[in-house]
């Protein structure tokens, strides 16, 4: 990847919706070799597709929470089983696995404590295999972006 892919790429993060002609016009290239660049990004995975940023309170989530869990145990058959029901649900938007005090952590959307507590109580406590759970509501957001830094 070129320095010409990544400037596609932050222009696309910040304006998914651009033609190609304007597209090309802000990287400096003709339409033509833009286009093909586009496509060999999407054919490598490097642009894994194409979504609306959409603001979740108004959508009707408007609590964020940071759900840090902690396995019992580290064997395959635990790790695979947490895994797998965590993609299943649609309240957890992120999962990543973490070093350090705890082994995942979520970001998760409800639309308010009573619904967190519904899905802490019926959808994560039945995973099993869990140590523990700690949270940290959002109060507020100082930064969101999903436009990648330029390399230097």
């Amino acid at each position: 990847m070129d320095d010409k892919d990544r400037q596609i790429i932050r222009a696309l993060q910040k304006n998914g919706r651009m033609t190609n002609q304007e597209l090309a016009e802000l990287v400096n290239l003709s339409p033509s070799p833009c286009l093909r660049r586009i496509r060999n990004l999407e054919a490598r995975g490097a642009i894994l597709g194409y979504a609306a940023s959409a603001d979740a309170a108004v959508y009707g989530l408007p609590v964020t929470v940071f759900v840090r869990i902690k396995l019992e145990r580290h064997n395959e058959k635990d790790v695979q089983h947490f895994e797998a029901r965590i993609k299943a649900l649609d309240e957890v938007l992120e999962c990543h696995v973490l070093t350090g005090q705890t082994d995942y952590q979520l970001r998760v959307v409800v639309a308010d404590l009573d619904s967190y507590e519904t899905f802490i109580r019926n959808r994560i406590h039945p995973i099993g295999c869990i140590a523990s759970i700690d949270t940290s509501f959002v109060y507020g957001t100082v930064k969101k972006t999903a436009v990648f830094p330029p390399l230097n």
